[in-house]
């Protein structure tokens, strides 16, 4: 049995999406227009969004507590109803590439503190030395400084599924 989309007008052309119905890759798409929405990797733990599709349709988002933990990830159905169905897209962003020498594998410790004491996300690279966080200057400036550890500048999308952390929200001491 299907499940019917959880969606109220707003207005005219706009619409309230409200669960995760799963990944696209995962559900049969016969006959479904697919839109996407764009949720930036920083906005992917909110609970309510204000977003247009990728044809122009207005949207809005709000989904419950559990997305404060599980996040809006790339290829999450949010709306699947009739013929369409609107899918979650995690554009590139800037992000600062670490790889720790093997030789040097006592660094990872540090740069994963470095990393978490300014409380940014950290992902898993394409291997067991290799990290990823969101990028801002100063990190790029203090990682490419650590002995052993080379840091650069990329542009690629985030993938939650690979995270090791997701400091997303503010924190406060």
């Amino acid at each position: 049995m299907a499940r019917r989309a959880r969606c109220l007008s707003l207005r005219r052309n706009t619409m309230i999406c409200t669960t995760i119905y799963g990944k696209l890759a995962d559900m049969d798409t016969t006959g479904k227009q697919i839109e996407t929405v764009d949720i930036e990797w920083h906005e992917s733990f909110k609970k309510i969004h204000s977003k247009t599709t990728n044809t122009g349709r207005e949207i809005g988002i709000r989904m419950g507590d559990d997305v404060l933990t599980r996040g809006l990830y790339e290829g999450d159905v949010i709306y699947n109803h009739d013929n369409l169905m609107i899918v979650v897209h995690t554009p590139p962003c800037k992000v600062i590439v670490v790889h720790v020498d093997p030789s040097h594998r006592m660094m990872t410790a540090k740069v994963c503190y470095e990393i978490g004491n300014r409380h940014a996300s950290l992902f898993w690279g394409n291997d067991e030395w290799t990290f990823i966080t969101p990028y801002n200057e100063p990190m790029l400036a203090m990682l490419q400084k650590l002995h052993g550890v080379t840091a650069t500048m990329s542009v690629q999308s985030l993938d939650f599924t690979h995270r090791i952390s997701s400091q997303v929200h503010g924190h406060h001491h």
